[in-house]
């Protein structure tokens, strides 16, 4: 069934939102996927906190254009589907590739990283990065190895020690 041009306009309004919102974005086509596979990935979205909408290209473009990006989406093949990255921009990207991994239909267009467009190349290097949170975690590691390593030279001291004055005592006759 057609949509109306309210129903257009409030879809453009919705994506012209997410896209202001977004610091990074990933087109898929996602034409074969069953209904239960289509809602599998959206349950997957929402637990990363990303955004996922399905949208005519026509959409799309405008809302893309009307935000300062010179994309057109009807040049992809099949339907589109954008997943939006508000806190992370490598979750997306992540999310997408791991999710094509399993399913074959889904195919990657490209993405938009820090204001350009990136083919589906990139936004596969881009799924290999770990995210913020995963870089934060390996510099708290980092960061506590010299401290972790102070305590236990200082505590293999103190057994030598305790181990010294054990073997002292055994020595001794009571």
């Amino acid at each position: 069934m057609a949509k109306t041009k309210l129903q257009k306009e409030i879809t453009l309004n919705d994506l012209s939102d997410r896209i202001a919102r977004a610091k990074a974005m990933v087109f898929a086509n996602f034409q074969g996927l069953k209904v239960k596979e289509s809602e599998e990935l959206r349950a997957i979205c929402r637990g990363q906190g990303i955004g996922y909408m399905v949208s005519k290209k026509t959409l799309v473009t405008k809302a893309l254009k009307a935000k300062g990006y010179d994309i057109d989406a009807t040049t992809f093949q099949g339907g589109v589907s954008v997943l939006f990255g508000d806190a992370d921009e490598v979750v997306p990207a992540q999310t997408i590739a791991n999710f094509a991994k399993t399913h074959e239909a889904v195919k990657l267009f490209g993405g938009v990283l820090e204001g350009a467009f990136i083919d589906a190349a990139k936004v596969s290097q881009l799924a290999k990065l770990p995210t913020k949170q995963q870089l934060l975690g390996q510099l708290v590691g980092t960061l506590q190895a010299p401290v972790s390593g102070l305590v236990n030279v200082l505590a293999g001291n103190l057994r030598g020690l305790v181990t010294a004055l054990s073997a002292i005592k055994d020595n001794k006759p009571a």
